[in-house]
């Protein structure tokens, strides 16, 4: 799938891998993990059967977070990232909203540099959670 809003990686590493290492790269990175969500356990825990996994961290950097909250506390409800885990086609799918294009939707030219090197941060942990 090809969204010009998303950062998407795909690795042959299985769900639970990624899972366990994403947090440890994303704080080498100086991001820490704020919350985490298994979507497919809170909707059958609701009574909902959901049969994918799915699972979300929330990560964040706090110098980061600030820069661009000081510019437009509205921001506040894009943060923090969310990285989505779930498997497709047999392959282990990462995918986060681009921070620059989300950042498209509030009123704070100087947040775009923020955005910008976020996003490039975003990438490398992507891209290093799904190194085999």
């Amino acid at each position: 799938m090809s969204n010009d809003l998303l950062i998407i990686r795909s690795t042959e590493l299985p769900l639970e891998t990624v899972w366990q290492r994403l947090p440890e790269i994303s704080a080498a990175h100086k991001f820490g993990v704020q919350a985490t969500h298994n979507l497919r356990e809170k909707m059958e825990s609701k009574g909902v059967p959901f049969h994918r996994e799915c699972r979300v961290i929330e990560i964040c950097n706090p110098s980061h977070a600030q820069v661009v909250l000081n510019q437009e506390i509205e921001i506040s409800t894009a943060l923090p990232c969310r990285i989505s885990i779930y498997e497709e086609n047999g392959r282990t799918i990462l995918a986060t909203m681009k921070p620059t294009a989300m950042l498209q939707m509030f009123n704070a030219p100087g947040a775009a540099a923020t955005a910008k090197e976020v996003e490039r941060v975003m990438v490398q942990i992507m891209d290093e959670t799904c190194r085999a």
